[in-house]
């Protein structure tokens, strides 16, 4: 009997990648669907588990983020100022709307059933799709930021807005007039990227600089005092310590465990709530830009796309891995408590 061959250990290696930097990835909430975008100005829909890709959209300028609306259609966000619609059924777009600058971040509510943009306008803007094309017609609200915006994320009707110059704003959908909470990152240096609980409690938030906290929504107290931050994607060289960002964050939808993506090419597993690492995936060909677990939490799915921390140098080419899941590297690993005393 012929040996089944197994994939190697960093994953299957998707075809037909993007030909630059991957901006995003993301799982379809029904599917094994994954919606890509890149820095060569296209938004791809890959079946991760067939290896096919169903579809492309070329845009006028590189794409920063992208989500699914359902599985045939989603958003994106564009360097030329424009968010678009897609639809991969009858390869059709169309622009929702524009900001004054590139599009850095796109989340679709389906509590809302809004589109939320963020912008190096410091702006954030919601849109209706239902409405006719046509900006007037979809844009909801416009929202002034203290800074650019560099990362969204949203559970339920709580929104999580990270911008430059480390603020934090908190909102709730049912009322955008203004922030829910106002709040500064704890981490020193600028944010990176910015993921919500998935039971709704509070945000994880990681830095360039090596470094992820994990807060709550609650501002009493007692809540409060459960937040902390940990290093992460370090390493010690002839003493000194390197310290790479951490671009990347992604919860798992059923044990509520995070992996991690640095730019030292490694993908973390970490369980927060007994602060604790879980597991170290071998490491990639060049930096994670960006990571993503599919609906079931059976599949992760990685981009290894060099993210320019070191300016322009050769480097390895862009490329996905979906990685199968086993359950010991996700799943949290019960306490050991000592015998009591008989």
């Amino acid at each position: 009997m012929t040996p089944v061959p197994q994939p190697p250990a960093s994953g299957r290696e998707l075809s037909n990648p993007p030909t630059d930097g991957i901006s995003n990835l993301r799982f379809s909430n029904h599917s094994d669907y994954l919606l890509v975008s890149s820095w060569d100005k296209a938004v791809r829909l890959y079946h991760a588990s067939t290896d096919s890709l169903k579809g492309e959209f070329k845009h006028g300028g590189p794409v920063l983020d992208c989500c699914f609306h359902d599985d045939s259609s989603g958003f994106s966000a564009s360097a030329d100022n424009t968010v678009r619609r897609l639809d991969f059924k009858y390869g059709k777009e169309d622009i929702l709307g524009r900001h004054d600058a590139p599009v850095r971040c796109i989340e679709y509510s389906y509590a809302a059933g809004q589109v939320i943009t963020g912008s190096w306008d410091k702006t954030l803007k919601c849109w209706d799709p239902r409405g006719a094309s046509g900006q007037e017609r979809t844009l909801v609200g416009t929202y002034q930021q203290p800074e650019r915006v560099y990362s969204l994320s949203l559970v339920g009707n709580r929104l999580v807005v990270a911008t430059a110059g480390r603020h934090v704003n908190v909102y709730d959908l049912r009322n955008m007039s203004q922030p829910e909470q106002r709040r500064e990152s704890s981490l020193k240096y600028q944010t990176r990227c910015v993921r919500c609980y998935p039971n709704g409690t509070g945000y994880a938030l990681s830095s360039v600089e090596g470094r992820v906290s994990m807060e709550f929504f609650d501002p009493s107290e007692a809540s409060q005092s459960k937040k902390y931050a940990f290093k992460c994607h370090r390493k010690s060289e002839a003493g000194r310590d390197i310290v790479y960002p951490v671009n990347a964050i992604a919860f798992h939808p059923v044990y509520g465990t995070f992996a991690t993506g640095g730019c030292d090419g490694y993908v973390n597993v970490w369980d927060g709530n007994n602060k604790k690492r879980l597991y170290q995936y071998s490491k990639y060909p060049t930096s994670i830009a960006a990571l993503s677990f599919s609906r079931d939490g059976r599949l992760l799915a990685v981009a290894s796309s060099y993210t320019f921390e070191e300016g322009d140098k050769q480097h390895e080419p862009d490329a996905i891995f979906i990685r199968s899941v086993n359950e010991g590297e996700v799943k949290p690993k019960p306490k050991a408590y000592p015998n009591a005393p008989a």
